[in-house]
């Protein structure tokens, strides 16, 4: 049961301009914790479901992302979390028995307006996948893939800049300075993963979304990714699904708990892990459930 607003959290409502939006209800403040840091939404979901063949898998989901923080969306398998990710880039579209309601925003534009460019969409909105994909090209062609397709540099020194400094931001080129011709797939896995983050670094999105991006990689390699978020999130706003609780603890700036299709609670991950406001997330942060 979610607690009333304290004091002290009602005193931090910053202006009259924040009350104007939300209401006069403090209740708001705590459900939209980013109205009181001032840290803004770079995507919003408003009223967001979800269903697979007129089967529910999102029931009505309000989440801000705050910009250039990560935010850790974390629950149970099959609770929703990566079906959500999806739906702030499109890549439900490409599922024909898949219905979203709701809506989703990007720097306050609809995505999901008639006239949206998708394909725009995807380039400031990336993805990387659990399982590290690389192309069967080369390091280097892996990294200008997208660069290229979207017509992005006008030279072949400007598109090496590009690739060597997507390599760079992905802790990766001093590991393959040497042999950027050879293939992608020839890398180990967590280089592989680092290599599908600099592809997507190429096309200058805005905001990356990570799903399980550790889960396939030994500890050593899921260090170097971890440390890798970390630096990221200067530039970008970043969005991960884990299921590890330390994971979620030590990258993120803001968590999300997803159970049974719903989200139950989000706030500063401090608050979420040490002060959970409802007794699912309480059990689940606790290892009781999940």
């Amino acid at each position: 049961m979610a607690h009333a607003p304290t004091l002290t959290q009602v005193a931090e409502i910053p202006n009259s301009a924040t009350i104007g939006l939300l209401g006069d209800n403090p209740l708001a403040l705590l459900k939209h914790p980013e109205a009181r840091t001032g840290k803004p939404a770079k995507m919003t979901s408003r009223g967001l479901s979800v269903s697979y063949a007129n089967k529910p898998a999102l029931h009505d989901v309000d989440l801000d992302i705050p910009v250039n923080r990560v935010t850790a969306l974390i629950g149970p398998s099959g609770c929703g979390k990566t079906t959500y990710i999806r739906c702030l880039n499109r890549m439900n579209d490409i599922i024909d028995t898949c219905r979203v309601e709701g809506s989703v925003t990007h720097d306050g534009e609809d995505i999901y307006a008639p006239d949206q460019d998708v394909v725009r969409l995807r380039t400031r909105v990336g993805m990387v996948f659990q399982k590290p994909n690389p192309f069967p090209k080369s390091i280097y062609d892996n990294t200008a893939y997208g660069p290229r397709i979207h017509g992005m540099t006008g030279s072949r020194d400007e598109e090496r800049a590009l690739v060597l400094d997507s390599l760079r931001r992905a802790g990766l080129l001093d590991e393959v300075r040497d042999r950027l011709d050879a293939p992608g797939t020839s890398l180990s896995g967590g280089q592989q993963q680092r290599l599908c983050i600099a592809r997507a670094i190429a096309v200058r999105p805005e905001v990356i979304l990570m799903d399980e991006p550790c889960s396939a990689l030994d500890p050593i390699a899921t260090a170097r990714i971890e440390e890798l978020i970390a630096a990221l999130k200067q530039d970008y706003t970043i969005v991960i699904v884990t299921h590890s609780m330390q994971q979620a603890r030590r990258l993120s700036d803001k968590t999300a708990f997803f159970h049974l299709g719903r989200l139950v609670e989000q706030g500063n991950t401090e608050d979420v892990f040490e002060a959970p406001q409802d007794g699912r997330t309480r059990d689940y942060v606790m290892g009781r459930i999940g």
